[in-house]
């Protein structure tokens, strides 16, 4: 019986920098291709955020997915198995935005969706022929997707089920990697089978990985009627569009849903129109948030410093706000020009990429590119500004003061994201990192 070894691979550096998360989801790429190996073949998935690497296991096939952060880390795992003569096999991410650079260490790699090929690819290694290179010439269906293996979920990560629905995105962000991994195309299951899996997860609280569960309105309506009888809780990503419209809250709230992870960006309405997402309107902000939370719906703010337009003074402004509207939680990011993205091509041809080091395209450690209105030191202390402040104790009570959504979750979360800081606070003072030089360095 051949036997494949799925890793998600994890960088040492992007395991530590996630630290300071609290909640860190199961990735779910590696238990649905799991779900679709053709029968004989014996599957062991490893996540790395959960797991180490068995370097003495016997594997026919070794597959890769890894997000740009973790692709020098990757391509070590693939030249250690390689040297054995073991075929590894690279997809995900990273791979489609740099297939010539993936292929380099690798024997086979798939760029964009696997649906399909990834079965010709297995059968053909069973017959001894397959091919170096596998992409999609085609939209790939979504119907008949098999349940993920959920006995390939490794992390502990509060929630009871991860599952999708959909597939991409309507929107066409400049920052964001999905418009190209996935040509701007939003793919929707059939919500019989959505639910289907939904009640099969044996706890009550679930998360959906869509990209934006708002991406179409009338579909996601239509899921959350189908999977309200079924009680549990859930949570997404989603557009500003969602605080836009009544029924989709209405029946999001019957349906389960408990937070939503809102792509506000920025609080600077030039820095959104800047970036091809100027359907964020920022003077609509406060009544969005408002109206998501009078139907008891917890908010998590997606928030990105270091956009052109952006000052020093965005990091105290944005923080005033996000403590006025009563924001239950937050997730700042520093602004990463990602590979293949137009924001990628355009800085480039500006001359302001500073390193083409993966392993600091991690948003939240390091700064890649010269920022136009202040320094990279200034962008770096300014975001760790912004983090000590948001959950400290005074934010804390003031933000959910404000808005008492779930308070019985959101505050245990958030005191438990008040301690995470304080111990990276307290780390870095005590074993303070290089970064001091390496910023001087970086300095334009």
């Amino acid at each position: 019986m051949p036997k494949l070894l799925l890793i998600t691979a994890s960088a040492p550096e992007i395991r530590r920098v996630r630290r300071s998360r609290v909640l860190n989801f199961q990735q779910i790429t590696m238990p649905y291709l799991a779900a679709r190996v053709p029968p004989g073949w014996d599957v062991i998935h490893v996540d790395e955020e959960a797991e180490e690497i068995d370097w003495n296991i016997n594997a026919d096939v070794v597959g890769l997915t890894f997000h740009t952060p973790s692709a020098f880390h990757a391509y070590d795992i693939a030249t250690r198995f390689r040297s054995r003569g073991i075929c590894v096999v690279m997809g995900g991410p990273h791979v489609t935005l740099l297939p010539e650079e993936a292929s380099q260490y690798s024997d086979v790699i798939f760029i964009g969706e696997a649906e399909g090929l990834w079965e010709k690819f297995l059968k053909g290694f069973e017959s001894g022929s397959y091919l170096c290179m596998y992409q999609q010439t085609s939209v790939t269906s979504l119907e008949n997707i098999p349940m993920a293996r959920k006995e390939l979920f490794h992390r502990h990560d509060y929630t009871n089920g991860v599952l999708f629905a959909t597939r991409g995105c309507p929107s066409q962000c400049d920052f964001c990697t999905i418009a190209v991994m996935y040509r701007h195309t939003l793919r929707k299951r059939p919500i019989s089978e959505v639910a289907a899996e939904y009640a099969s997860f044996s706890g009550k609280i679930i998360i959906f990985w869509d990209d934006n569960i708002a991406g179409d309105m009338g579909y996601a309506k239509g899921l959350f009627r189908a999977i309200a009888p079924y009680r549990k809780w859930w949570s997404s990503q989603a557009s500003i569009h969602a605080g836009r419209d009544d029924d989709f809250l209405k029946a999001a709230a019957h349906s389960g849903c408990k937070q939503l992870f809102l792509g506000l960006e920025s609080i600077s309405q030039k820095s959104m129109t800047e970036v091809n997402k100027r359907f964020n309107r920022v003077e609509e902000y406060y009544q969005i948030i408002e109206r998501i939370h009078s139907y008891g719906i917890a908010v998590q703010a997606g928030i990105i410093f270091g956009f052109d337009h952006d000052t020093p003074e965005i990091f105290k402004n944005t923080v005033d706000f996000l403590e006025k509207t009563g924001v239950q939680n937050a997730t700042f990011n520093i602004l990463t020009p990602f590979p293949g993205t137009p924001l990628f091509r355009k800085m480039e041809a500006e001359g302001r990429i500073l390193t083409r080091d993966w392993r600091k395209y991690n948003s939240r450690d390091d700064v890649v590119y010269q920022p136009k209105r202040m320094s990279v030191v200034e962008l770096l202390e300014g975001f760790r500004y912004v983090n000590e402040r948001f959950y400290s104790l005074p934010s804390i009570a003031k933000r959910l003061w404000r808005s008492s959504v779930h308070l019985w979750w959101t505050l245990p979360l958030n005191l438990a994201y008040h301690y995470k800081w304080q111990k990276t606070v307290q780390t870095a003072i005590h074993h303070p990192p290089h970064l001091r030089a390496d910023l001087e360095d970086m300095q334009i």
